[in-house]
């Protein structure tokens, strides 16, 4: 994720696109106003939340905040999977020929798992 959103912007990767969608859909000179103003603020927050994540699965006490950080970054990278396998509500496993693309849709759902145990944790918090 690190290496994506380093190397990436949302110009070129749909996948960091859908991290960083436009603020201003139906206004380009506004929307890239608001990207050069804005843009490197939220790639560092991103960058910071990965920093944060990394700890908490190193961490065998993981606070609130830690556990926060972790379920953003999960569902990050969820959703870069998400939109370049283009997964809709109906895809399953059966919609993948390639073993590679099947392979990263099982990320993909396990990816849901883990994100739906952090929340139900945090609900006992």
């Amino acid at each position: 994720m690190r290496s994506l959103l380093l190397s990436e912007s949302s110009a070129s990767d749909p996948g960091v696109a859908r991290l960083f969608p436009p603020a201003y859909p139906d206004d380009l000179l506004q929307n890239l106003d608001y990207e050069r103003t804005s843009g490197n603020g939220l790639l560092a927050e991103r960058l910071a939340g990965l920093d944060e994540a990394e700890d908490a699965l190193t961490d065998p006490r993981v606070s609130e905040e830690r556990l926060m950080a972790l379920l953003r970054c999960i569902n990050d990278l969820r959703l870069v999977y998400g939109v370049r396998l283009d997964v809709k509500e109906e895809t399953g496993r059966a919609d993948f020929t390639n073993p590679d693309d099947l392979a990263t849709f099982d990320v993909y759902l396990w990816l849901g798992w883990f994100v739906e145990h952090i929340v139900g944790a945090l609900g006992e918090v």
